[in-house]
This record gives C-alpha cells, structure tokens and sequence, in this order.
C-alpha cells in the first residue's frame, strides 16, 4: 500500500515570494527618503537664508471716462470720379488743308481764342464769284424797277396797256428774287470763309492736336459726312464728381428728406486724391432716374466749384453725404475698442471695480472718436487708458480721465467702421 503523502526529500523546493517582495521593495523606499531628505534640506535652507516670499499683484491702474454725448448725423463715405460739364470735339466744318495750329496741347484757352486754321483761299474765290453774281442781281433789279416805273406812267396817260405794266411788275419781282439768291450766296460764301479759323467755344483745357499742320481734312457743316477729329476741350470750372449710392442707403437718404420742398441743394464734402481733408464742398444736384439692377445702386452726381482748376476730369475722390438728420450717439476714444472676431467690445468697470466686457455696435470716426450706436449708456465707466494691463474679471484701481473730441480730426478722411 502505497503512502499518501511523498516524503519531504522528494518533494520540490518552493521559493519564498514575500521575501523576495521585500527584497524589491528597499530601492523604492531608499529613494524616496532621499528625496523628501532632499525637500527638507532645501526648505530649511530657504528658510535659514530668509528667501523672499512671492506677494501678491495689485490691481492694475486705469483710467476711466463715461461716453461722451452728441448729437451726429449719419453720412456715408463713397468714392467719387470727376467728369467734365462739357466736353467738346472739335472737327472742321470745312474741306482744306490745314495751316496753322495757335495752341499747345494742354493748355489752357479761353472762349473764342483761336485753335485752328484752314487754308482761306478757295473760300475768298467763292465768295468773289458769290459778290460778283449778287451785284449783277442788283442791276438787273434797277432796271426792272426803272421799267415798271415808266410802264406805270405811260398807264396813268393811257399810253401804255395794263398787260405791259403786268410784264414789268413780273419781271421786277424775279429781279428781285434773283438779288435774294445772290445774297444767300454770299452769305453761305462768307459763313465757309469764316469756319476756316476754329476757335475754342468756352473756356477749358484742350488735349493735344491729331492733326498736324499741313495734312488736308474733311469737314462737313451738317455733320452728316466724314470728318476730321483735330482735337478735344473739356470745362474745368465748375466740373461734376460722379458717385453710386446703394439701395439701402438711398431710400434712407429719401426718407430723410420727404418733408424738404424744392430742388436738390444738399451739400457734398470732397476730398480729391492727394489732399487729406475733406476740404472742398459740392452742391447734389442730380440723381438718376432709377436703379441699376446689376449694381443695385443708383447713381448721383454733385457740382464742383473749381475756380483753380486743380481738379481734373478722371480723377478721385472720397465723397461724404448726409444722409440723416443729427441723432445722440455716444463717443469713446477709438483705442479703447477691440476687435473680437466679428463683434467689437470695450472695457467697463463694474461693481467692486471689476472689469467687465461690453459687446457694442460701432459707427465711424468723428472728431478723432469712435461712434457708438449700441451697446453703452451714458453712464457706463469706460476704460480708455491701460487696456494692455486688464483683463475681464479682474479687479483694477479706476482713477478719472476726459474723452476729448477733436474739430480739426473730424475734417481728416477717417475710415468708416471697422471690420
């Protein structure tokens, strides 16, 4: 019978696993002691050296103002193009060769200075032959007036028929028609004979000539057959600034102005490319009839005094028009508002002068300040000074300051809202 149980020697050894665990567990231990001896060592050291302790931040110093209040009309900025009042071709009314040309090209000419001149000569022999034929008209006119003369006695003294008085007074009176036709002649001659010299018909800037002296032209007086283009004139003074107005924004304009009677006088500020102020004024006196539906904007013309003659056609400026009686509006410095993506905020310091963030709606600049259309009361503390050091939530120290607006600023071509 066999034993239950073998003996101890044959049974396999089995490794002791608490101790080895032990065994594992000493290099942990060993280096954590040695770092809290290394936290100690330095805790005590700091503590022995007298390390200063971190303090706190005190709050930041700003300046605060509450908006400024005015009353504003509302204008829009636009870009405008100069156009001339009048622009001339001026093309030959008559056939010749050119002589002579009295201008230089882009000068400036007054009404009647002469430009241009055609050859006179072929005009003079027309109007010789045209004076020539008018004088044997009126010759022939005497003597048939001479002839009915006599006809008419010879009548009263029953020497002559009445059928021979008829005679005469038929033949005066185709004397007379003839003399008529002579003198058409010659003042047609005569008008030909003058439209040889081409003078300026107002006064204004010419281009440059096309023709040079010398080269034969065509002219036609009814405008009817090829002409020769010898050169071009524009007006200068007073010229037009040409401009689109936006759907939207022209029937504010209308509605603003349904209760005004009369024509259109409303004053248009300018401010020509190159000139930093709106310095010039202009006069509305057209718009258009209906709207462009590819544009959807209608467009609008101004008049422009330009005694100087600085201002030329093609050329641009910014165009300010009012379009809306002056509404309050609230003004802060435009430093003191932030872009946050698509929205603008500015800072106000709320209760226990804690800073908190104000979404608004922005308008443009006037007088160096932004205009505020929503979003502040008169009473709201603006931060305007020492944004960089702020931010929402945090307590600041407010001390008072003053928004200031500027005259000479609101005559600057400022941008309108930003973006």
């Amino acid at each position: 019978m066999s034993e239950p149980f073998e003996s101890a020697k044959e049974r396999p050894a089995i490794p002791n696993r608490s101790a080895k665990a032990r065994v594992l567990r000493w290099p942990a231990r060993a280096i954590a002691l040695a770092v809290l001896a290394a936290a100690g060592g330095t805790y005590y050291y700091t503590r022995a050296h007298g390390a200063p302790s971190v303090a706190a931040r005190p709050p930041a110093l700003v300046t605060i103002s509450a908006p400024m209040g005015r009353d504003i009309e509302r204008r829009l900025g636009l870009l405008g193009q100069f156009s001339p009042v009048r622009r001339v071709e001026l093309r030959a009314q008559v056939g010749g060769v050119l002589t002579q040309i009295h201008f230089r090209d882009g000068a400036i000419v007054k009404k009647g200075d002469l430009l241009f001149e055609i050859d006179r000569e072929p005009y003079e022999i027309k109007l010789n032959e045209a004076t020539a034929v008018l004088a044997s008209a009126k010759a022939r006119l005497a003597l048939a007036t001479r002839e009915l003369a006599r006809a008419q006695e010879l009548q009263h003294s029953e020497a002559g028929s009445v059928q021979n008085v008829d005679q005469r007074i038929a033949e005066q009176r185709a004397a007379q028609a003839t003399v008529d036709s002579a003198n058409a002649q010659v003042h047609d001659a005569r008008f030909d004979l003058d439209r040889c010299e081409i003078r300026a018909p107002f006064t204004g800037r010419m281009g440059s000539h096309l023709v040079s002296a010398g080269n034969l032209i065509s002219g036609n007086r009814a405008g009817s057959g090829p002409t020769t283009l010898l050169a071009t004139i524009v007006s200068l003074d007073p010229i037009y600034v040409d401009f689109d107005i936006s759907e939207n924004d022209y029937a504010a304009f209308q509605k603003e102005r349904q209760g005004q009677a009369g024509e259109l006088s409303n004053q248009v500020a300018l401010s020509p490319t190159g000139d930093d102020s709106f310095s010039r004024s202009a006069t509305l006196d057209f718009i258009d009839n209906s709207l462009d539906r590819s544009s959807g904007t209608i467009h609008a013309r101004a008049t422009v005094p330009n005694s100087d003659l600085s201002l030329v056609p093609g050329g641009f400026a910014r165009v300010r028009l009012v379009v809306s009686n002056p509404e309050p509006v609230l003004l802060v410095p435009d430093s003191a508002v932030l872009a946050d993506l698509t929205d603008h905020i500015v800072y106000v310091v709320g209760e226990n002068q804690v800073v908190v963030p104000r979404k608004v709606e922005i308008g443009d600049l006037r007088g160096g300040l932004r205009v505020i259309r929503k979003g502040l009361s008169p009473n709201d503390k603006v931060i305007i000074d020492g944004i960089p050091t702020v931010r929402p939530g945090a307590k600041v120290t407010p001390q008072e300051g003053a928004i200031q607006y500027s005259l000479e600023a609101d005559q600057i071509a400022s941008a309108g809202p930003r973006s």
